[in-house]
């Protein structure tokens, strides 16, 4: 009997140790063999967004070869620095704004940067040439290759970049809303996709982020923007959590000089980074900072967390 019960509470223990450093796969959408979806071909099609003047097919659009990527807006921002609008093909450095956009609104698999602290940006680069700061699920492919291209950037090029984004103002807002049910999803590139005409699904422990038009997300609109599908009672939930965030990050979690603002980021993002504190795979100089803060959460405690800050509005 003793033993049995031994047997029980060691399972019991493992699978709490389990849930709170277990991966949130909902965040980093690796496509597998059975969910991936792929993007649309270019089939020579002209492609228009309304009110932008631009033209051009699906591979001028992402920059397909090493080629600048489309800018829709070109009037939304200042002039962008060569790196973030052509890249440089020489030192296989993908431009910028090809994941980023110009505007710096992103993607829920790489970031929203607009408006973020410049020092914050650049020590972020500077961490990932050192080797410091990487991705802990080693499926996600992009991560490695902003590592990569860090390498590849110069001091002088690092800063220009931070200072080039941190000067946005705030992108498209997420829409946060609270469900019980999904749409079934298929992974673009860790993008969520919904499958069209399948039945939903319970949305269960995960955050799900996708676009509120697939369309327009398709032709990497800057304008267009995403919804966060939480559990129901999540946003209440992560806002009891959060409060000890407040010291660091602000009252409204807005940021405090070189501390980033986190609030109305992406959840996938925040979820990621999270969970790569919890992992050691973030071990830059404020990483320590971060470490005993995220050392005890648990799966829900950041599907909970990164619900709550993604609902919050992001002052210009």
């Amino acid at each position: 009997m003793k033993t049995r019960l031994g047997l029980i509470l060691a399972v019991a223990i493992s699978g709490v140790a389990w849930a709170q450093s277990s991966t949130p796969d909902w965040a980093y959408a690796v496509p597998t063999p059975e969910n991936e979806a792929t993007a649309p071909k270019d089939d020579g099609t002209v492609c228009t967004l309304p009110g932008s003047e631009g033209k051009f097919t699906r591979s001028q659009i992402s920059g397909a070869g090493r080629k600048p990527p489309a800018d829709w807006y070109p009037s939304d921002h200042p002039l962008m620095p060569a790196l973030i609008a052509a890249g440089d093909p020489a030192r296989q450095i993908t431009a910028c704004a090809a994941c980023h956009y110009p505007n710096g609104k992103g993607r829920p698999q790489n970031a929203g940067i607009a408006g973020l602290n410049a020092e914050y940006l650049a020590r972020q680069m500077q961490d990932m040439k050192q080797g410091l700061r990487a991705s802990s699920e080693p499926r996600k492919k992009n991560a490695q290759q902003m590592v990569d291209f860090a390498k590849a950037m110069t001091d002088a090029e690092m800063a220009e970049t931070a200072a080039y984004y941190a000067a946005l103002p705030p992108t498209v807002p997420i829409k946060v809303v609270e469900t019980e049910t999904v749409p079934k999803l298929r992974s673009q590139e860790g993008l969520w996709l919904p499958v069209e005409g399948a039945p939903q699904e319970p949305i269960g422990d995960r955050v799900i982020e996708t676009p509120a038009d697939v369309a327009r997300e398709q032709l990497r609109d800057p304008h267009a923007g995403f919804i966060a599908y939480v559990p129901v009672g999540a946003v209440a939930k992560g806002a009891a959590l959060s409060k000890g965030c407040a010291m660091c990050h602000g009252a409204n979690m807005e940021g405090r000089a070189a501390v980033p603002g986190i609030a109305g980021r992406s959840p996938s993002y925040l979820a990621r980074q999270l969970h790569d504190f919890q992992t050691g795979a973030r071990r830059g100089p404020m990483a320590g900072m971060m470490k005993p803060a995220v050392a005890k959460l648990t799966a829900s405690d950041i599907v909970n967390i990164t619900a709550y800050l993604a609902s919050l509005p992001v002052k210009p």
